[in-house]
């Protein structure tokens, strides 16, 4: 087996060296996922906050968080003191003036004051200095999201996010982004000096798959030994086949889900081609007809286990991440 790591943020471990941390004390965590409470999540049971409670302490993760879309229903519905239960929120903020497109931010440790502090400043005065300054002053932990992620409709501001990146504590390797960004993010804390967590962003379910990996008897001390680089990441599988297992599990989910659920939901997967095939298929009168229901659900079982989706989205990304890399060449 190989030897123990140095202390570096940076460093990627296997999962067999990984369980061996954690067997000798590292605590574990997955520091981005997503319930039935976010809007893009296929309001199926087996998506709600307490099943998905269950299912992370029993994989293992020593601390557990739900970071959905602007809302921290889920832990009116669990509750704010949950014992291994870390209240965190993904709070979306576009500030014209300072960065031009839109943010994700996980914040955590927060309560519901915090959180309506913070949604006012991101949707009324949508002020990233603001914001950021209410993080610090309220010491409350927080993450740059996926940085070369960019909302549908956005004007990518991609000179800002070195700079942005300046801001933060901690930045993300997302497994649901194309690795190419990933390592370029991962690149960018390490020339600034900061944290970098691995997460699966999951909205079907599937935390735990990648994750971090620190010492700390509580949150905070974990939170604040992978700000201070002394943490590792746990990223096997690749981009593909994580955005694979991740359509995959999605397509299951809404094929599942009752009626008046699919005619309520807002879910998507953003590889937008498969987002409408979906929604044609998977309607409530289809569900009238149960043989057509499911071979609608094994076709595209079929297809997204084939990796086209993933394939498309990676593709269509591709002159992106070419942009990015002659942006981080011209800065480094």
């Amino acid at each position: 087996m190989q030897g123990k790591p140095e202390n570096n943020p940076k460093t990627t471990v296997s999962s067999e060296l990984a369980e061996t941390l954690h067997q000798e004390g590292w605590k574990k965590m997955d520091l981005h996922v997503h319930s039935s409470c976010s809007y893009d999540v296929p309001p199926a049971k087996a998506m709600h906050p307490a099943v998905l409670f269950e299912k992370a302490k029993a994989k293992g993760l020593d601390f557990v968080t739900f970071t959905d879309h602007d809302t921290v229903k889920a832990y009116d519905l669990l509750g704010w003191d949950k014992e291994g239960l870390v209240p965190g929120v993904e709070i979306s903020i576009k500030d014209p003036e300072n960065v031009g497109h839109t943010l994700h931010i996980n914040v955590f440790d927060l309560d519901s004051e915090d959180f309506g502090e913070l949604e006012a400043i991101a949707n009324q005065e949508h002020d990233f200095k603001n914001f950021i300054r209410y993080l610090r002053v309220h010491d409350l932990p927080h993450i740059y999201n996926h940085p070369f992620w960019f909302a549908i409709g956005d004007r990518p501001n991609l000179r800002a996010v070195p700079e942005l990146i300046k801001q933060f504590p901690v930045v993300e390797y997302n497994m649901q982004d194309l690795t190419e960004k990933n390592l370029i993010t991962a690149a960018l804390a390490r020339k600034y000096g900061k944290g970098l967590v691995a997460t699966t962003d999951s909205h079907t379910g599937g935390m735990g798959a990648v994750y971090t990996l620190a010492k700390g008897d509580s949150f905070r001390e974990y939170f604040g030994n992978i700000k201070n680089g002394r943490s590792h990441i746990v990223v096997e599988g690749g981009a593909s086949r994580h955005l694979t297992k991740e359509l995959n599990a999605w397509v299951e989910l809404v094929f599942s889900m009752d009626r008046n659920a699919r005619g309520e939901a807002g879910f998507t997967t953003n590889v937008r081609t498969f987002d409408r095939l979906i929604g044609f298929f998977a309607n409530g009168r289809i569900r009238e007809f149960p043989r057509i229901n499911g071979l609608a659900m094994k076709f595209f079982q079929n297809f997204s286990r084939s990796g086209l989706p993933a394939y498309m989205y990676m593709r269509a990304e591709k002159p992106l991440v070419s942009r990015i890399e002659k942006m981080v060449n011209l800065t480094a």
